[in-house]
């Protein structure tokens, strides 16, 4: 079970090894080198809503980048198996991402909260902007009536999702935030502030010029190239569905703390 409370920096990093929100995760190698391939190959699904050019075309320069920021095996030759995020880059990910919440509370700034992993992930963002409500922040409502070729996009415990066919939907594409950002402007309204997500919601926003903040598994390597490149500002590496989402109430708490916000 969740460690209760907030935990210290080494409570935290045994629990996220504990529980495989990183450590030993169990996203195999072969599956992250298969993504790490088909975007190098210009594959738009493994993009994240980002425009990447021909930036990223050598998958071994993918697998570097994923090696330094996530703490992937380095080693091109490892192809099957066991793969790995470091947990001390989730926390060091975490603290960067507490600094930029805590701009936002100290500026009282219009922050948009969204996420593709409903089942592991919604609470965790739900969470955080309860705290930055309370700090004076403005939660960005979206436009009704929003809808993608997936489905419609939609705003529950403030944050935004996807859904379809009455199910929140799991969703790599950058359309629901791009549906999201043409809609305030289209409406007149100013732009978030800050997004915090995960995803291509992430990937979008930061694409989209506005600051962007979230969270990205090891099969996942858009979000992480583009904070090599400034594009998204902090992108912390963890499993993005463990086995319950009351594993990541630790991490939460731990990031709310550093973030002043507890």
């Amino acid at each position: 079970m969740p460690i209760p409370g907030t935990p210290s920096r080494a409570e935290l990093v045994d629990h996220l090894v504990r529980t495989r929100i990183a450590g030993d995760v169990a996203t195999p190698r072969e599956n992250n080198l298969s993504h790490y391939r088909q975007l190098a190959n210009g594959n738009r699904h493994y993009w994240l809503g980002l425009e990447l050019g021909d930036r990223w075309t050598d998958e071994q320069d993918v697998l570097a980048v994923m090696a330094e920021r996530v703490g992937v095996n380095d080693d091109a030759e490892h192809r099957h198996g066991q793969d790995t995020i470091d947990p001390e880059l989730t926390v060091a990910a975490l603290e960067r991402m507490a600094a930029r919440l805590r701009k936002a509370a100290d500026g009282q700034q219009r922050v948009l909260f969204a996420t593709g992993h409903p089942g592991g992930l919604l609470d965790v963002h739900r969470a955080t902007a309860d705290a930055l409500r309370a700090a004076g922040c403005e939660i960005v409502v979206i436009p009704e009536g929003l809808q993608t070729d997936e489905g419609y996009v939609m705003q529950f415990a403030d944050v935004a999702v996807l859904e379809h066919g009455a199910t929140l939907w799991h969703t790599h594409s950058g359309d629901p935030m791009k549906a999201i950002l043409t809609g305030l402007e289209r409406e007149g309204r100013p732009l978030p502030d800050l997004v915090v997500a995960d995803h291509g919601w992430a990937g979008y926003a930061g694409q989209h010029g506005v600051d962007s903040v979230g969270y990205a598994d090891c099969n996942d390597p858009a979000l992480f190239l583009a904070e090599s490149e400034g594009t998204v500002q902090v992108v912390v590496p963890l499993d993005d569905h463990v086995v319950s989402p009351r594993f990541y109430d630790p991490m939460t708490a731990y990031l709310l703390a550093e973030a002043g916000l507890a």
